[in-house]
Parts: structure tokens; C-alpha cells; sequence
């Protein structure tokens, strides 16, 4: 499959601009052209509302990984921080509450990951934590509807194919630091 990459120069890009082109192409790629990666992207995220969250990549003792189904795509438990709130006690908290779990260990940082949306008709950015945990609870998982939540699932390693099928890039990026999949640009050109 050859690739659409798209060359955006760093002195035109704006985020809140491009976000819907970006939406409308998501079989593309492009990338933005800039002298210093790191103080570009300070300068993309100071130009948005930053939503800071928190989550993790639960494993129970059978091996398998906690993954739920929220707006047609495979997830990761992750929410919002609070006020407040430490952002290791965000994410052991936002993954019992999305799937009824208790995390019994909670692991190192994996890594964060970076994606936008619109909200209020503002392109937002929101930048998640991610932790590893672990969970001896063999209690039924119990995925919460009102975050719109329809499906808490354990997968094994073997069976990850079933979440990078359909799921979110950010997502992807996880999955490719814990070394549950392969590299994520050769999964996308497949």
C-alpha cells in the first residue's frame, strides 16, 4: 500500500485550522517540517485547551491485557484528572471505574500519548498517562454505560489483532511501547 504523506511547514500550521482537514483524511499521513521537534510541539500544545487524563494497561494473572469498547473502537481505561488528584491515583482510579476492576499493582509509566478532538466546537487536546497495572480481581468485569462503555474484555497477547483492527492511534502507540505489537507505521502500511 503506498502511503498519502502530506508536508505541512511548521510556519503555516495551526492546529485548530487543519484539525478537521486531518479528520477528513485519517487514511493520510503528513507531517509537520520544523527545525526543533520538541519546541514545536510546546508551542502546539500551549496553543490549545490541554485536557491532561490518566490510564493504564491492565494485565491480569492469566497473562491477558484489559482493553474496553467505547464509540465503535477498542480502548484503553483512561479519564480526566481532578482537581487535585495525583496522576498515578487518576489512572488506578479511572481504570476501576470503567470496568469495575480492582488494581491490585500499579507499574511503572509506559509513556504519554497526545491526541485532539473537538469538543464545544474547540479543538482540544488532551494528553494521557499511561501506567502499567496489574489485577488479581476475577470478578466480573463490569464495563460503566454512562461513559459510554459497552464492553469490558480481557485479550491475550495472541489476540491483540482483534483491538489494532479498530482502534485509535494513540492507542496503537501504547500497544507499540509495551511491545504488544509490532511498529505501528508497519502495521498502517499493511
Amino acid at each position: 500500500m503506498k502511503e498519502n504523506y502530506q508536508k505541512i511547514d511548521a510556519q503555516t500550521f495551526d492546529l485548530k485550522i487543519i484539525y478537521t482537514w486531518i479528520a477528513a483524511h485519517k487514511k493520510d499521513f503528513f507531517y509537520v517540517l520544523c527545525n526543533n521537534a520538541k519546541d514545536y510541539m510546546k508551542k502546539v500544545v500551549n496553543s490549545l485547551t490541554l485536557i491532561e487524563a490518566a490510564g493504564g494497561i491492565v494485565k491480569n494473572e492469566a497473562g491477558e491485557y484489559l482493553f474496553i469498547y467505547r464509540n465503535d473502537k477498542w480502548d484503553l481505561p483512561k479519564g480526566k484528572i481532578e482537581k487535585g488528584e495525583r496522576v498515578k491515583q487518576a489512572a488506578v482510579r479511572e481504570v476501576e471505574e470503567e470496568c469495575g476492576i480492582m488494581v491490585n499493582e500499579l507499574g511503572k509509566k509506559v509513556c504519554k500519548t497526545y491526541h485532539a478532538y473537538i469538543s464545544r466546537e474547540e479543538v482540544v487536546l488532551k494528553k494521557t498517562h499511561w501506567f502499567k497495572m496489574k489485577s488479581n480481581d476475577k470478578s466480573k468485569l463490569k464495563p460503566q454505560k454512562e461513559e459510554g462503555i459497552t464492553d469490558a474484555r480481557w485479550f491475550k497477547k495472541k489476540k491483540i489483532n482483534t483491538i489494532t483492527e479498530n482502534t485509535f492511534p494513540s492507542i496503537m502507540e501504547v500497544l507499540v511501547e509495551m511491545d504488544l505489537v509490532k511498529d505501528k507505521a508497519t502495521l498502517l502500511s499493511e
